[in-house]
């Protein structure tokens, strides 16, 4: 089956925030309790803060999709505000890329990178940079395999009442 990247519409948003709670949670459950787990997908990943996103044109998303069906996707955003020494280079944010479950394995998170990592040459960044769990440990792996290194910064990325840490990894291009 082959996989193409396109950017989302809004005719999209109902099919974006469904994946996008699902996504999460199938990666975050477990890592907080079920009430705060429910309350953060319903405040980032309810369909009027997906389409108030999908208005913002500085606000990138793009799915993978499979026979037509979004099985990942990705959000890029120049967002210097989250990680304040990249003021000094043209950056962008990757701040989400993430595949349904059934589908990891199948290279798609690779082409979803391939493609933000092209986006941003394309677009003349200097750098990319995403914040990821202290404590996912694949994820980092993943990002590595892409030259993705640690900044030397962090940040609190609490779900709910569960405080948690994210590292922030940068690759200059």
């Amino acid at each position: 089956m082959e996989t193409i990247i396109r950017r989302v519409v809004m005719d999209d948003a109902e099919t974006l925030s469904a994946l996008g709670k699902r996504t999460f949670y199938d990666t975050f459950t477990g890592t907080c309790s079920e009430e705060d787990m429910q309350t953060f997908l319903e405040e980032y990943f309810n369909l009027q803060q997906v389409q108030s996103e999908l208005i913002n044109s500085n606000d990138y998303y793009f799915f993978a999709e499979m026979d037509g069906v979004a099985v990942g996707y990705l959000r890029l955003m120049e967002d210097h505000k989250s990680l304040p020494p990249v003021n000094q280079w043209n950056a962008l944010e990757l701040k989400r890329i993430y595949v349904d479950k059934e589908f990891h394995g199948k290279g798609i998170a690779a082409l979803l990178m391939d493609f933000t990592l092209q986006f941003a040459l394309n677009n003349k960044y200097d750098v990319v940079f995403l914040g990821v769990w202290e404590h996912n440990t694949r994820a980092q792996k993943f990002y590595s395999k892409f030259g993705f290194e640690y900044s030397g910064y962090t940040h609190d990325f609490p779900i709910g009442n569960t405080p948690q840490t994210d590292i922030w990894l940068w690759k200059f291009l």
